[in-house]
């Protein structure tokens, strides 16, 4: 079994990344016009990404090695008394 506390992370990692939450940005004062475009995806994006994508990638694992150990047990058939 994993260690629950990386569960725990990856799980609130996931939900964060879905609620659009995430560590505040300081970003430096934006000197143009409004409409102006700032560029492409910043690498905290792609890191905020990679990480659920990651932490999605864990739980699923969890679950999956799970599923597999029940499926191996072997089945007790009934027997009349």
């Amino acid at each position: 079994m994993q260690d629950p506390l990386l569960v725990v992370q990856a799980v609130r990692a996931v939900v964060a990344s879905a609620l659009g939450i995430g560590p505040p940005r300081h970003e430096p004062p934006h000197h143009g016009p409004p409409s102006q475009d700032r560029g492409a995806v910043s690498i905290e994006q792609v890191l905020w990404y990679a990480a659920a994508a990651v932490s999605v990638a864990v739980v699923a694992a969890i679950i999956w090695s799970q599923i597999r150990t029940t499926a191996s047990t072997p089945v007790q058939s009934p027997s009349a008394p």
